[in-house]
């Protein structure tokens, strides 16, 4: 592993004085009251920006910001001078229309102001329709921007509606532009056959898909042959974008402001336009591609003896569904049955080798949504990862940390390639010392000592979990306790996967790195490379543009979540406790995999709680009935509110035997048993009133109220 990058050094205190009159860039958060903060980096406090000092910025937006003032807490204070980078332009409202114009009151309430319309721009919406607006013109003199309807929403149901708001609220357009699809239908079908004579021709050699059965696109394809020498030639092939996406064109202007497609549990949308992503790009069956791959020639043992990268040409010959070749995996029968069991055994033998030396096991549980026709979610399934997923990441990783290294071995000018690496930093020691003494309760010890022998110790934490109540929580909680991958131009490793040399090379279809990444490779191939001095700032564009697809991607899924529990209001289920907090605690349906939360108050006829923070629990004070995170505990779905996204518990108590009783019944049973012991511990102590104690009061820790597993 490559030396880890040391943090930047921030001060903790700075001067009122030099602070007073500078200029800062950074990001704006305006919370409910109307007061935004500017979040700059290497700042120990955020910037306070009151509502009237905003210009025209919103929430999200990139600002330039003057500081006028410090207060006498330190806070810096000052107004808006320039929008640098406008995060969202369409927003989601409610319409008032007027004989001449209407406006767009939007939906976000941290928006501060409406959208005035001029009825040509209406588009027939009448007042109370649901519409999107587009701002069009905001000169800073008018307090309302200007804008236009580009959709009209009051006919489409309301989870429509609220996928779309989910979308435009983490700053990604809905469509392209008439230029960007001009450019893409622009694009021919046919492949050149002077653009085919530049590329290897792998077209004769077996080659197959393996993805999702419900996928539309397919962006990688591998083929197989035996050789000569006895080794096995195993080609990685990827959609070659960067061939029809060029520079500077309005297409890749939209696919880099994207940066990533964004995955809903009803819809994807696109970083590129369906005719080159689903057409154009796709690696379909029985048709030519162009490709950009990776070519090794390696043994059954994983070892690479010799690989080759650039442009190809390639023809699959088959699709396969995950299912499907699982089903060859399991069974030894089907289509290249001899072929795929051989690849499998490569790939398990390079999966075997990439945790030996330091790579951790992570495999969170994911989701899927069984929906009905008006996308109303009718079942919720645990996506499960099987050895034919297991086969296709372990060729992609391989794939990616070859490019890596093949780029970060070359310089020009003696100076190290500008380039996206796709970096992980070791895990945050305050939040890995927390993780180690929660999993020590359960009985899991973590060996901290080393970047090695953290990662040995929690694969064989995740190893001993495996199956156990506490198993979900524990990989929960490990992921949040590691950091977050990222892009970056200085190359540290990827602490997670146990890689010096990592990048996306293989999802060009749905990542905008990998587009880059592309282009760098064959500058390097051809000895022309241009430096990105921008670099840097296109990495920091694409790993926010991936966080706010994963936040949208995560309240689509709650959305989806409330949807399917609003049906079963009433009902009783079986939970994990999943968080714990001052508030009350989360737990999560083990069937459905939906959490909510069970609120103090609502505890509050069974015993006076109090959080006990080391303990990730709430504790009674007077009964020591015991709330701990990973505990299981039977709930009711008592309100599913779609609006906020929460879902509302209550906690149902059972009787010795594990039957429900209602928590009247189960309070009046736990003050009986408080009462009894209060006058037991009096006759104790009137049996004896000349012992007094010698040790000072303690507090009651109380004990689990159910067995720990």
């Amino acid at each position: 592993m490559t030396k880890k990058k040391q943090s930047q050094y921030i001060p903790k205190t700075q001067k009122k004085s030099a602070l007073s009159g500078r200029s800062a860039t950074g990001k704006l958060e305006i919370v409910k009251s109307g007061m935004g903060f500017v979040i700059v980096e290497g700042w120990d406090k955020d910037i306070l920006i009151k509502s009237n000092d905003m210009k025209t910025a919103i929430d999200g937006d990139i600002v330039k910001v003057l500081v006028e003032r410090v207060s006498s807490s330190g806070r810096p204070e000052g107004k808006v001078t320039e929008v640098v980078k406008r995060m969202q332009n369409e927003f989601t409202g409610i319409l008032e229309v007027s004989e001449n114009f209407g406006f767009l009151i939007p939906d976000k309430n941290n928006i501060n102001f409406d959208i005035f319309i001029p009825s040509k721009f209406l588009k027939g919406g009448k007042t109370g329709d649901k519409a999107i607006a587009r701002i069009s013109d905001w000169n800073g003199a008018n307090k309302n921007p200007q804008g236009e309807v580009v959709e009209l929403l009051s006919a489409e149901r309301d989870n429509q509606v609220a996928m779309k708001e989910i979308l435009l609220n983490a700053g990604f357009q809905l469509r392209f532009s008439d230029e960007a699809m001009k450019e893409s239908d622009a694009l021919p079908e046919t492949l050149p056959e002077a653009e085919i004579a530049k590329r290897k021709d792998c077209r004769d050699i077996l080659t197959i898909t393996i993805d999702p059965a419900d996928a539309k696109d397919f962006d990688d394809a591998i083929s197989f042959r035996t050789l000569k020498n006895g080794l096995y030639e195993l080609g990685v092939h990827i959609a070659d974008v960067s061939h029809y996406v060029q520079p500077d064109t309005e297409l890749d202007k939209e696919a880099y402001e994207r940066a990533t497609s964004v995955y809903l549990p009803d819809r994807v949308l696109p970083m590129l336009p369906e005719h080159i992503s689903n057409v154009l790009c796709s690696l379909r069956p029985n048709e030519d591609k162009f490709t950009f791959s990776a070519i090794f020639q390696i043994n059954e043992e994983g070892e690479v003896k010799q690989y080759w990268i650039g442009r190809t040409v390639t023809h699959s010959d088959r699709r396969f569904s995950y299912e499907e070749a699982q089903e060859i995996i399991e069974t030894g029968v089907g289509d290249y049955a001899e072929e795929v069991l051989t690849m499998h055994r490569i790939a398990q033998n390079l999966r075997k080798e990439r945790f030996e030396k330091g790579a951790i096991n992570f495999s969170s549980q994911e989701i899927r949504f069984k929906l009905d026709e008006e996308g109303v979610p009718i079942g919720i399934m645990v996506k499960e990862s099987k050895d034919a997923n297991k086969l296709i990441e372990e060729f992609m990783l391989l794939a990616n940390r070859t490019v890596a290294a093949y780029v970060g071995k070359r310089k020009v000018n003696n100076a190290e390639i500008p380039f996206p690496y796709r970096i992980h930093d070791l895990p945050n020691e305050d939040k890995l010392a927390n993780f180690a003494q929660f999993s020590a309760r359960f009985g899991y010890k973590l060996n901290l000592n080393t970047p090695d022998t953290i990662a040995s110790s929690f694969n064989q934490m995740l190893k001993d979990v495996a199956g156990k109540p506490e198993q979900h929580i524990l990989e929960q909680l490990g992921i949040r306790t590691m950091s977050k991958a990222v892009y970056a131009t200085e190359n540290i490793g990827h602490y997670g996967l146990g890689f010096e040399d990592y990048c996306h090379f293989t999802s060009p279809i749905r990542r905008y790195p990998d587009v880059m990444v592309h282009r760098i490779v064959q500058q390097v191939i051809d000895n022309e490379v241009k430096i990105d001095k921008k670099m840097d700032a296109k990495c920091t564009h694409c790993s926010e543009r991936e966080r706010k697809a994963m936040e949208a991607e995560r309240l689509a899924d709650k959305y989806k979540q409330v949807e399917f529990m609003s049906k079963h209001i009433g009902e009783t289920f079986e939970a994990l406790i999943s968080g714990v907090a001052t508030m009350g605690f989360w737990a999560e349906t083990i069937a459905h995999k939906c959490e909510g939360m069970i609120s103090i108050a609502d505890l509050s006829s069974l015993d006076e709680f109090v959080f006990v923070e080391a303990d990730y629990a709430l504790v009674g004070s007077h009964t020591g009935m015991r709330f701990r995170i990973g505990d299981k505990v039977q709930i009711q779905v008592v309100r599913a509110d779609l609006e906020k996204k929460q879902i509302d518990f209550d906690f149902v108590p059972e009787d010795q035997v594990g039957n429900a009783i209602p928590v009247k019944k189960a309070a009046a049973a736990l003050k009986e048993t408080v009462v009894k012991k209060k006058n037991t511990s009096s006759e104790k102590k009137g049996a004896n009133p000349a012992k007094k104690s010698t040790s000072s009061p303690k507090k009651s820790t109380g004990t689990s109220r159910k067995k720990d597993n």
